[in-house]
């Protein structure tokens, strides 16, 4: 039977997991540290590999500790850094740059330039934010603009764009589910927070092609159900 949840939080500084028993009891704890990089004045970077390996080992290290195989888990629960951003090869999994944090300040002029045009209001109006580097959207344009093709690539649909909790599920899934929930696409600048929905025009003000975009679904909603042994068996 079934009978544990594990809780996985993806940071800034430390990759942390809680394995729970069925009454919601602490049964193991695991935490990982992760480096940052500082290539220029105001950029803050992470290594996606070494995110996704830290990943691996704090929820190995939980099920080692309490003595749980990966068969006796009811769920597995995601929560993260919300707007660091990060793009992949849809055919591959592999990043093509590193991620860029959510404290990273290198489109302080494009944002600048944004709100001279007099767009603060309107985007402000539909997703509750301020036009901000802190955000998604202009980090994501920005990748799209400075990494050799990945404009035209994504424009082809063959580019993944994703926050962690995305990137995580696409993991875990085995490139499976392409994923995020409404808290996480609503700190992007792409999403509507009256319509529930990517906004259009917003994809059309930050130059995103809506193919790199994942679905949105609600945060407890089930985004992949593991098979059955019966199942693979027969598959």
């Amino acid at each position: 039977m079934s009978s544990y949840l594990l809780s996985i939080d993806q940071g800034t500084t430390s990759s942390r997991a809680i394995l729970f028993d069925r009454d919601l009891r602490p049964v193991a704890t695991s935490q990982q540290e992760l480096a940052q990089s500082f290539p220029a004045d105001g950029w803050v970077e992470h290594d996606p590999s070494s995110i996704w390996e830290s990943v691996l080992f704090i929820c190995r290290d939980v099920l080692r500790k309490g003595n749980v195989r990966a068969g006796d888990l009811a769920g597995v629960g995601i929560t993260n850094q919300r707007e660091s951003t990060l793009v992949w090869d849809r055919a591959t999994g592999e990043p093509i740059y590193p991620v860029i944090v959510w404290q990273d300040r290198r489109t302080v002029q494009q944002c600048e330039s944004l709100n001279a045009a007099g767009h603060a209001e309107d985007v402000q109006a539909r997703t509750g934010l301020l036009i901000d580097p802190y955000f998604s959207a202009t980090k994501l344009a920005w990748i799209l603009d400075e990494v050799p093709g990945a404009r035209e690539r994504a424009e082809r649909g063959e580019l993944a764009f994703g926050t962690i909790d995305t990137f995580l599920i696409w993991r875990l899934t085995g490139g499976r589910q392409h994923l995020t929930d409404a808290t996480n696409a609503s700190r992007t600048l792409l999403f509507n927070i009256h319509t529930q929905a990517w906004d259009e025009r917003l994809l059309e003000l930050f130059d995103i092609p809506a193919a790199l975009l994942p679905e949105v679904t609600s945060g407890s909603a089930t985004c992949w159900h593991r098979p059955s042994r019966s199942s693979r068996a027969s598959a």
